[in-house]
């Protein structure tokens, strides 16, 4: 098994560009937020449920946006994949990028799956593709608040997140999970 170093709230994230369908090439260290960079990687075209998920926070963008939070979505999808798939699932208002490196993926923590086949929506698995992670990013570069997964099913839910960033912004409350060696921290 591989050992990794997994992306810990209060440092800094790994380094992410990607090119997007209608905006040029994305790169987090550029983004300025108010508050919060949501990047979310979602497992491909291949993945219905990853259609409902994306429409359902592309109704919701605008309530991102009032708390000070951008967003982009993206997975290892080639561009035409990816097209199809905001064309698709009628992602009318999301940045969406594609041809994410799996390297990049494996260092921001997420999974990485082979294709099985055709999928119930009836789109082939690419041969490798990412699956679902969900981070929010501090305009410093800094991970907040982060989740992975090995599959697509039970994933964050936007009207949690955005009642969840409502607290969050009201109390000021911090990141949690920074903790790396808590042998040394109990030690101290």
């Amino acid at each position: 098994m591989t050992s990794q170093t997994p992306v810990v709230p209060r440092q800094a994230v790994p380094a992410l560009s990607v090119p997007t369908l209608d905006h040029g090439t994305w790169t987090l260290s550029e983004q300025s937020p108010e508050n919060f960079t949501l990047v979310v990687f979602y497992r491909g075209l291949h993945c219905p449920i990853c259609g409902n998920y994306l429409r359902d926070l592309d109704r919701k963008l605008g309530d991102f946006a009032e708390r000070g939070v951008n967003v982009v979505v993206l997975s290892s999808d080639e561009e035409a994949r990816a097209r199809q798939a905001k064309e698709d699932w009628k992602l009318d208002n999301l940045t969406v990028g594609y041809g994410l490196d799996l390297d990049t993926a494996r260092a921001w923590g997420l999974y990485v799956s082979s294709g099985i086949g055709t999928t119930s929506s009836g789109f082939e698995e690419p041969a490798l593709f990412a699956e679902p992670g969900l981070f929010l990013v501090r305009p410093d570069g800094t991970l907040y608040f982060g989740t992975v997964q090995t599959m697509p099913f039970a994933r964050p839910n936007f009207a949690d997140i955005l009642k969840a960033l409502d607290f969050v912004l009201d109390r000021g409350y911090p990141a949690r999970g920074e903790i790396v060696d808590h042998k040394a921290a109990q030690a101290a």
